[in-house]
């Protein structure tokens, strides 16, 4: 039997493929070189003459009209201009800059050799409104300069003539004027560090009782009472007392204006701690015969805050553990930081009294209205 063996196969080699090493599976990969081609042709230069174009058909011949007159020959094509700056005309020197405008003053805040200001100012001066007020009135028209009607932040001079219409007026007398207690725990301005402000507090239920029976000048409450309502000065987080809230600014301008000197009471409870509230030494009871003379002097003139003096003030004892102070001045926790330069630590503060009003029997938290009587 026999059997039949398939039939070797060769491998058929390329000349010179024996003598080529094997491939490093790790080297990079280069892209196949290609075999040249064939020469291409070079592009024509672009500084070699271009041959001539062939007429096109029917260009020679010339076209006629309708009458047989030939139409009129186009207008010779505009050469290029030529490369380079060799024919450009030259320019011209350059244009000099602009000088700056003239430094002009601002005539309502610096003045003039005849003393003008600002209307609103002058208008502040003269006690009609507050700056803000006058604003308000000279936008809808309701101020004269000399017969004029004024103009928004016009300069006017000392000897103008301001007038004022009744609108102005009328509106000036619908203004409330509010009196509160106000109680600890309320801040005078803006609500901040999660407190309310005492404005919150006006409203009907705490109306006090007895001007509600008797409104002043017959005069009711109204939602319109709290439209800007502002304080005319300021009474601190922890203090309480009488608190003035004013729609009116001839009456914030008569409180806390530059030139106030409107006093006010306080009633102020005190400790001797010449070491701070919690050192060593504190004395709560009868601190009037362990406080120095001569301390209570500074407290009356000799102390200054934030850089500027004081002005003279009254300070008296009310009893052993109470001050009281009268102010012309009010600037920030004035009393407390008075206090603290001497060795005494406030533990109350009440306002008795602003000018010729006084806080009275109004109770805490209950507010009512300035009586037409009443002048600060």
């Amino acid at each position: 039997m026999t059997t039949d063996k398939p039939a070797a196969r060769t491998l058929k080699l390329k000349p010179g493929a024996a003598s080529k090493t094997p491939a490093d599976p790790f080297a990079p990969r280069r892209a196949p070189v290609r075999p040249p081609g064939p020469a291409r042709a070079k592009s024509v230069s672009a500084s070699a003459p271009k041959p001539p174009r062939e007429p096109l058909p029917g260009a020679g011949t010339q076209r006629t009209g309708p009458a047989g007159e030939r139409p009129a020959r186009a207008a010779p094509r505009r050469a290029d201009p030529p490369y380079g700056n060799a024919d450009r005309q030259p320019r011209g020197p350059a244009a000099a800059p602009r000088p700056p405008p003239p430094h002009r003053p601002d005539l309502a805040r610096v003045g003039n050799v005849r003393g003008e200001i600002r209307l609103n100012k002058r208008m502040a001066d003269l006690g009609l409104c507050s700056r803000r007020e006058a604003d308000e009135w000279i936008a809808r028209g309701w101020v004269l300069v000399n017969g004029e009607p004024a103009v928004m932040g016009m300069p006017v001079p000392p000897d103008a003539r301001v007038e004022v219409l009744p609108q102005a007026r009328h509106q000036q007398a619908g203004q409330v004027t509010i009196l509160l207690h106000k109680p600890v725990g309320y801040v005078s301005g803006q609500p901040e560090d999660g407190h309310e402000a005492a404005a919150t507090l006006i409203g009907a239920p705490s109306q006090w009782r007895g001007d509600a029976k008797t409104p002043a000048d017959g005069r009711r409450f109204a939602p319109e009472h709290t439209r800007g309502l502002a304080p005319a000065g300021r009474l601190d987080i922890d203090s309480t007392g009488l608190l003035v809230l004013t729609q009116d600014g001839r009456v914030a301008r008569t409180l806390i204006g530059e030139s106030s000197g409107v006093e006010k009471e306080y009633l102020v409870r005190v400790q001797f701690a010449p070491n701070g509230p919690q050192g060593a030494g504190v004395v709560a009871q009868n601190v009037q015969a362990v406080f120095p003379p001569a301390q209570l002097a500074l407290l009356r003139h000799g102390l200054s805050l934030d850089g500027q003096a004081l002005r003279l003030a009254q300070v008296d004892w009310q009893n052993p553990e109470q001050l009281r102070f009268v102010l012309t001045e009010g600037k920030k926790r004035q009393i407390r930081r008075m206090c603290e330069q001497v060795g005494l630590h406030v533990v109350g503060l009440k306002r008795i009294r602003i000018g010729k009003v006084v806080l009275g029997n109004l109770p805490v938290g209950q507010w009512r209205y300035l009586r037409a009587d009443e002048q600060f």
